[in-house]
Formats: structure tokens, sequence, C-alpha cells
């Protein structure tokens, strides 16, 4: 077991990292997502600086490097909970800092709620329902996003008390939640302040902001 630790933990940081944001807005439209909007590689940047197409194609590639390695983890041990929750972590970690564009990244939302899903779909699609709601009332992808993480921690715990997920799942989406409120805390900022890019922007493509 230890053995599959030190290959499916590194791997599934190497599967996080896959920088799709990057890679689909140089293929469509000739662009460094980086130097756009946010300066992030998420689907919503890339809806920002490319369009819906590159968007649908960033989620697809941000979830699913989610999904997959906690099903190969599942795959491979059959029942270590522990060990899909690591590599639920690392592939949420390479996504944020990614090791082929110098530790850059997006704020961990798709793949986040990837792995989660493959975790334990019930949390995911509680999370998912939520997010989707406060985002289109609000039209904020961010407030959309940071309470349907929350709502992830919420669920996952309640599954965990009820004998109906191990606790290694609400470890992850707990911990998993502070990374990505950490990656949304300039957005946090102007949310408070009122400043915050609502769906349907379009990102400034004259000047790069900053990455905070």
């Amino acid at each position: 077991m230890s053995s599959l630790w030190w290959l499916l933990v590194p791997t599934a940081y190497l599967l996080g990292a896959v920088p799709w944001g990057f890679l689909v807005g140089k293929a469509l439209a000739g662009v460094d997502v980086r130097e756009h909007g946010s300066g992030r590689i998420g689907m919503a940047n890339v809806l920002r600086t490319v369009g819906v197409r590159g968007a649908a194609l960033v989620l697809l590639g941000d979830a699913g490097k989610g999904v997959a390695p906690v099903l190969l983890a599942r795959l491979l041990t059959q029942d270590a909970p522990a060990l899909e929750a690591a590599v639920a972590m690392a592939a949420l970690v390479g996504h944020n800092w990614s090791v082929f564009i110098r530790f850059h990244g997006g704020r961990g939302i798709l793949t986040g709620l990837g792995a989660l899903t493959a975790l334990t779909p019930l949390a995911g699609v509680v999370a998912l329902a939520m997010g989707v709601t406060i985002i289109g009332v609000s039209r904020y992808v961010s407030l959309g996003s940071l309470v349907g993480v929350g709502m992830a921690a919420v669920a996952t715990g309640v599954l965990y008390l009820f004998g109906y997920a191990p606790l290694a799942y609400p470890v992850y989406a707990l911990g998993g939640g502070v990374l990505i409120f950490l990656q949304h805390r300039d957005n946090i900022v102007r949310l408070v302040r009122g400043t915050e890019r609502r769906l349907g922007d379009k990102a400034d493509a004259r000047a790069p902001l900053a990455r905070s």
C-alpha cells in the first residue's frame, strides 16, 4: 500500500497540474489567459477571454483531472479512503500551483468539485446545486463557488456523522476548501468592495491585471 501512495500522489499532482486553461487559450485564441482578466487559468477567466467553447473544454479538462486520480486510486486499492482523499488533494494542489507554468494556476473549483464528486457523488451534487443557484441569482461566479465549497464541507460532514462517508472525505472537503478560499482572497476583497466582475463581463484584453 505504501508504494501506491508514492506512485499515486505524485501522479495525481501531475494530472492536476495539466494547465487546460492555458493550453486552450493558446490553441483557440493564441492568447495567454494569465495575461488577461484575473490572471488565472480557470474556466471563468477562459470564458471571459476566449469564449464559451474554450470554457466548455476547460470545464471538462479541469473537472476530469479531479475525477481521474480518485477513480484510479479506488480501482487499484478497492478500499483506501485516505489514499483517495490524498490524491484528490494532490490534484487540487497541482491545479492551483502547476509545475508546468511556474507554479501559477487556477482557483481549484472545478478540479476540487470533480474530486469531491468522485469521492462522494451526493456531496458533489449538493455543492454544485448550491453554487449554481447562487451564481444564477447573483451573477457572481466567485460567490457561488465559495458558497458551494462551504456546502461541500457541510455535506461531507453530515454524511460522515450518519455513517455514509469515511472521515477522510470531510477532511479533504475542509482542507481543500481552505486552499480554495485562499485562492479566492482577492475575489473576497472585491466582493466586499462591490467591484467583483459578474458573469458575462469581458476580461480586459489590453492590460494584464495583477495575479494575486
